[in-house]
C-alpha cells in the first residue's frame, strides 16, 4: 500500500506545484493585499483605529471557563477556536518553509499581509455574525457559504458557495487535517522516536472523541488549550532570545534587509528573488492567519454578541497574535540562531546543509542550537502537537459547517469517519506532497471569498458607523 501512495504522490505532486506557482504568484498575492488595503481604506483603518478596543475585549474579562452555551460559544470562545485554526503548522513548519525559500526577508512581507489582513478579518467574522443562520434548536450555521449567496441572489451565489463549500472541506476537513497530523507524526518521531503510524492511532483516538461531542465540547476545550500552548512557546521562544540578545539588531536588519534584496541570500536574479519573498511571505502568511481564506468566520459566526463589530475587533486580535507574537517569535528564533554570523544558514540555504535542514526540522535545529539538540528537538515537538491538534480541532469543525451546507446534517457522520481516516494517513505520507495539496485547496477557498467580501462592502462599512475616532 505504501509503494502505491508513493506511485501517486510522484506523479501529481508535479502537477499540484505548477498550478500553485501560477494561484501563489499571479493571484493570491493580488488578491489579498487587495482585499487588505480596501477594507482598510473603507474601514479607515479599523485595525489601528480599534486595536485598543480589540484588546480590551479579548482580555478584558478573560476567562478559561465559558462554560456551557445553550447554543454557539462566547465571544473568547469563538475567537479560541478561531486561533486555534490560526495557530497550527504554519506557525512553525510554514515559517520555516517560507524563511528556507524566500530568505528572511518573507518575514516582513508576512507581517505586511498580517496587517491589511487585521481588516481583511474583521469583514469576514462582521459578515459571518449577520449573516448566520439558527435553527429553531438554537443550532448556528454561519461562515462564508452564507454571506456569499446574500451577497450573490440565484444561480450563480449557489454556484460561488458550493465551490467555496467543496474547496473548504478539501483543504480543512481533510487535507489540512492531512498537513497538521503529518507535522505532528514528523516531529514526534525525530523528537522521541514514535512510529508514525503510532502517534497517527493516538491522534485519530483523542479527536473522536471531542468531534463526537460537537460544537460545545469543542469550544471547552479550545478556549483551555490555546492560551496555555501559546505561553508555553513563548515562555521557551523569548528564553532562546535572551540567550541570543546581542543577535537580535542583527536579526530584524536581515530581516528588513533581504525584504528588498533578497537575491544577497537566496541567490538568482533581483526580480526573481523578490518574487519568491514577496510570495513565500504572502502564501505562508495566508495559511498562518488564515485572513481572507474564509475559514475563521466559522468559527466567529458561533459567537454570542450584541453587535457584529465587537465579534470583528475580536478576530483582528486573532491575526495579531498569531502573525506579530507566535509566528514572529518563531522566526527571530531561527533567523538569531541560524542566520546569523555564527549559524550554518549564515550564506543561505545552500551547499551541504540542504541535506540536513528542512522546513520540519528548522524550527528543531534552532531551538536545539542552544539548548540541545534533543531538548530541542522534544520542546518543538511537544508544542507542534499542541498547535496542530487545536487546528485539526477547529478545521474540522469548519468542514462540517460546509458539509452540512452541501448535504444536510445526515452527511455529519460519514465526513467524520472520512476525516479521521486522513487524519491517520497524515502521518505517513510525503510532507511536500501534503502541504502543496492543502496550499491549492487554500487558494480556491480565497477566490469566492474575496469577491464576496468585495461585494459586501457596504454592509460591513455599516457596523463602522459611529465608532468613536
Amino acid at each position: 500500500m505504501l509503494e502505491m501512495i508513493k506511485a501517486v504522490e510522484a506523479a501529481l505532486y508535479p502537477i499540484v506545484c505548477n498550478i500553485n506557482t501560477y494561484l501563489s504568484n499571479y493571484v493570491l498575492v493580488f488578491l489579498l493585499v487587495g482585499v487588505g488595503l480596501w477594507y482598510s481604506i473603507q474601514t479607515k483603518f479599523v485595525q489601528v483605529r480599534c486595536f485598543g478596543q480589540g484588546m480590551k475585549k479579548v482580555f478584558g474579562g478573560l476567562t478559561l471557563r465559558g462554560g456551557k452555551q445553550t447554543s454557539g460559544m462566547t465571544s473568547f470562545q469563538a475567537l479560541a477556536t478561531a486561533i486555534a485554526a490560526q495557530v497550527g503548522t504554519g506557525n512553525i513548519v510554514g515559517a520555516s518553509g517560507a524563511i528556507l525559500a524566500g530568505g528572511p526577508g518573507a518575514i516582513f512581507w508576512m507581517w505586511v499581509i498580517a496587517f491589511l489582513g487585521m481588516a481583511t478579518i474583521y469583514a469576514e467574522a462582521t459578515l459571518a455574525i449577520k449573516t448566520r443562520k439558527v435553527d429553531e434548536d438554537g443550532t448556528i450555521h454561519g461562515g462564508p457559504v452564507y454571506y456569499i449567496t446574500t451577497a450573490f441572489k440565484g444561480g450563480f451565489g449557489k454556484f460561488l458557495a458550493g465551490f467555496f463549500a467543496v474547496a473548504a472541506t478539501l483543504a480543512l476537513g481533510f487535507m489540512g487535517s492531512m498537513v497538521q497530523s503529518n507535522s505532528i507524526g514528523s516531529t514526534m518521531n525525530t523528537a522521541f522516536g514514535i512510529p508514525n503510524w503510532v502517534t497517527g492511532l493516538v491522534l485519530v483516538a483523542i479527536c473522536a472523541i471531542i468531534f463526537i461531542g460537537g460544537v460545545q465540547r469543542l469550544a471547552s476545550v479550545t478556549e483551555k488549550i490555546v492560551p496555555v500552548m501559546a505561553g508555553i512557546f513563548l515562555v521557551g521562544g523569548l528564553v532562546i532570545l535572551g540567550i541570543r540578545i546581542q543577535y537580535i539588531p542583527a536579526t530584524f536588519a536581515m530581516i528588513f534587509k533581504y525584504a528588498f534584496q533578497p537575491q544577497a541570500i537566496i541567490g538568482g536574479a533581483f526580480g526573481m528573488a523578490l518574487k519568491e519573498a514577496i510570495s513565500q511571505g504572502a502564501k505562508r502568511g495566508l495559511f498562518s492567519n488564515e485572513a481572507g481564506m474564509g475559514s475563521t468566520p466559522h468559527a466567529h459566526a458561533q459567537a454570542n454578541v450584541k453587535e457584529p463589530h465587537e465579534q470583528g475587533i475580536s478576530a483582528m486580535i486573532g491575526v495579531f497574535i498569531d502573525t506579530f507574537i507566535v509566528l514572529t517569535l518563531n522566526a527571530l528564533v531561527i533567523i538569531s540562531t541560524l542566520y546569523t554570523a555564527d549559524g550554518p544558514l549564515a550564506a543561505g540555504y545552500t551547499g551541504a546543509v540542504t541535506e540536513t535542514i528542512n522546513k520540519t526540522n528548522l524550527a528543531q535545529t534552532a531551538f536545539g542550537s542552544v539548548i540541545g539538540g534533543n531538548a530541542g528537538a522534544m520542546f518543538v515537538a511537544v508544542c507542534l502537537f499542541f498547535f496542530a491538534f487545536s487546528t485539526v480541532l477547529s478545521w474540522n469543525m469548519f468542514g462540517r459547517v460546509n458539509v452540512t451546507y452541501l448535504f444536510g446534517k445526515k452527511a455529519s457522520l460519514a465526513y467524520t469517519i472520512i476525516a479521521l481516516v486522513f487524519i491517520f494517513l497524515g502521518t505517513l505520507v510525503s510532507n511536500d506532497l501534503v502541504w502543496e495539496l492543502t496550499d491549492a485547496f487554500n487558494y480556491l477557498m480565497v477566490l469566492p471569498n474575496a469577491i464576496a467580501l468585495f461585494a459586501l462592502t457596504r454592509m460591513v462599512k455599516d457596523s463602522t458607523q459611529g465608532l468613536k475616532k
